[in-house]
């Protein structure tokens, strides 16, 4: 393994905001030979109390006087989607690794862009796909390389959720529902998790094909999607999302059926799932999740950065995560 940094990870953070209170940045002072030592928010009221809270003794409001800080020797952008390229080429070319949020861009394009900007530099690019490395989906993925449910035949995603109510009413801007700045809706924003997650069990998805819609017009991006894909491996997938359904039909279930058994969890739940074969009772497996969420995923970067792992979700999964977003919502009906 290549060792990219000598004995401590100095992280930068560019986007303070809600994603870094409690499941990403606070995490990397955590970590063995890791450490936050400077934050960016354009807001300074904003990026100073952040700094202040949680004891980083610099701040900026400048992304590129942050990036160019000699002491930071990692840059995170925890920023929406649509600044996701113009920081990584930014970071990349001061010659920072870089670990961007996810959705990894706001389409497919962006994506190539930023992977080929970090080849050019020779910096790796890493995407906050975290639940590659939390303890439970870790298992799932040990259980069914080992054939505890046979030969997988179909994966099938079911997620819906009713309309967030500020969403309704319209009394409050939410980027995440904005394509211009997230790409898409909540879909973007939350079956990039799933999509990616199954990325990690099965690997490449080579077919895709669904529909997308807006049905509650609470909004200008899709709150309906329904699609189909193909793995490498041959197994076949199902979809369906939709952000403006009923409570009673609230879900967020994947199912994963094998020659032998089938497996399920929930994508955003607890660290749960179940393992069952026919005419026996279903096992149950739990693992408490970390309190900063993200703190697997940045540890196995530190590890990657200082030569003694691999992290395992990069920017070429990434890029494959939003590939497949897009064709399930070429169709707009």
């Amino acid at each position: 393994m290549k060792k990219l940094i000598d004995s401590e990870v100095r992280w930068g953070v560019l986007g303070v905001g809600n994603v870094c209170e409690v499941k990403s940045a606070p995490a990397m002072n955590l970590i063995p030979n890791s450490k936050l030592v400077a934050v960016m928010r354009r807001d300074e009221a904003k990026v100073k109390d952040y700094a202040q809270r949680h004891g980083v003794s610099k701040w900026y409001t400048s992304a590129q006087d942050l990036i160019q800080d000699p002491e930071v020797n990692a840059i995170y952008i925890a920023t929406p989607p649509n600044a996701h390229l113009e920081l990584t080429k930014l970071a990349a070319e001061a010659g920072k690794p870089v670990y961007v949020e996810k959705p990894m861009a706001r389409n497919h394009a962006e994506c190539l862009q930023m992977i080929q900007v970090c080849e050019e530099a020779q910096v790796p690019l890493y995407v906050a796909y975290y639940r590659r490395a939390l303890p439970h989906f870790v298992k799932i993925k040990e259980l069914l390389d080992a054939g505890a449910i046979g030969e997988i035949r179909t994966v099938h995603i079911h997620m819906r959720q009713v309309l967030v109510p500020d969403i309704i009413a319209k009394m409050e801007y939410n980027w995440r529902v904005d394509p211009e700045i997230a790409g898409g809706g909540y879909f973007y924003d939350l079956a990039s998790h799933q999509l990616d997650l199954l990325d990690f069990f099965f690997g490449k998805i080579t077919q895709a094909s669904g529909f997308a819609t807006n049905q509650g017009g609470a909004y200008q991006a899709e709150d309906l999607v329904v699609g189909s894909f193909v793995f490498e491996r041959g197994i076949l997938g199902t979809g369906t999302w939709c952000f403006s359904t009923s409570q009673l039909a609230e879900k967020d279930e994947i199912i994963i059926d094998g020659s032998k058994g089938q497996i399920r969890f929930a994508t955003f739940g607890k660290g749960e799932f179940t393992l069952s074969h026919d005419f026996e009772e279903p096992l149950h497996f739990s693992n408490d999740l970390p309190k900063h969420i993200q703190q697997p995923l940045i540890q196995s970067i530190v590890q990657d950065l200082l030569g003694e792992g691999t992290c395992p979700s990069t920017g070429i999964s990434g890029a494959r995560t939003n590939w497949v977003m897009e064709e399930l919502t070429k169709k707009m009906v």
